[in-house]
């Protein structure tokens, strides 16, 4: 523990696993009080245990307002704001799309990959404005690099890049807006959209799913939820105090493969 986050009080939106419960995890070791929003009652129950949480959709207004809410009377206030919410289309193509399931996976894929980010950032603009806080959203390595995923969840994660400068131009000086762009991520129980039956699915269980992440990246590196989370650490902490409208690449170095 270094103490980079002592004294922040953080929400964490999409919190019960993968990346976010990482993100938890983290911010607790390094001095951070954390609450969180969580849609699944298990992964609620899991993490009720140790710190507040708000069961609820994180696509609504209602459960953002209610989440943000609970933070601020459990510490007081806010400083950060982590939304790590995300459905995936286990890469399919726009050939592959029913023409009559087009609009309703759509909805489904910009409602949980955009708007949750939205609503999450509308409901805790008094608190953070209040405290100079930081929002750290999460993009992905499909925001900048194509076969990542679907046509679906490579274009909402464009737009999550593109709500990243956005709000950061919006709301400085006063509030810092970043992201996090990770790279494919073992042990994530990312879903597969319900509208296109995929909602069974976990990415995470994919066979061999360590071995083929570790091959396609330079770094030969099958990345954890774990290791992300210290991007997140980093964009919440003063040591990122001159950075807005930024993103961080864990993502094994894709970029130069």
């Amino acid at each position: 523990m270094t103490g980079w986050l002592d004294g922040r009080r953080a929400l964490v939106v999409g919190a019960g696993s993968g990346i976010g419960r990482a993100v938890v995890d983290a911010f607790r070791a390094e001095g951070a009080r954390v609450a969180a929003l969580e849609r699944d009652e298990a992964k609620c129950r899991a993490l009720g245990a140790e710190i507040p949480v708000v069961r609820g959709d994180a696509t609504t207004r209602a459960a953002n307002e209610e989440a943000v809410a609970a933070a601020v009377s459990a510490f007081g206030g806010l400083d950060v704001l982590v939304n790590c919410v995300g459905v995936f289309d286990f890469y399919r193509g726009l050939g592959e799309l029913p023409a009559d399931g087009l609009d309703e996976a759509f909805d489904e894929m910009f409602a949980v990959n955009v708007k949750s980010q939205l609503h999450a950032v509308k409901a805790a603009l008094p608190a953070l404005r209040e405290s100079g806080g930081a929002v750290v959203l999460t993009e992905s390595t499909s925001a900048y690099h194509p076969g990542r995923g679907g046509v679906l969840y490579v274009s909402s994660k464009f737009a999550v890049r593109g709500l990243v400068t956005a709000l950061a131009h919006e709301l400085a000086p006063g509030i810092r807006v970043n992201a996090v762009a990770p790279g494919g991520t073992v042990g994530t129980d990312l879903r597969g959209l319900r509208s296109l039956g995929l909602d069974t699915r976990s990415l995470g269980a994919a066979p061999n799913r360590e071995a083929e992440l570790a091959a396609r990246v330079p770094l030969r590196v099958a990345l954890s939820g774990a290791d992300h989370a210290w991007s997140y650490v980093f964009l919440a902490s003063d040591r990122s105090r001159a950075i807005t409208g930024g993103v961080v690449h864990s993502d094994g170095g894709i970029a130069v493969a």
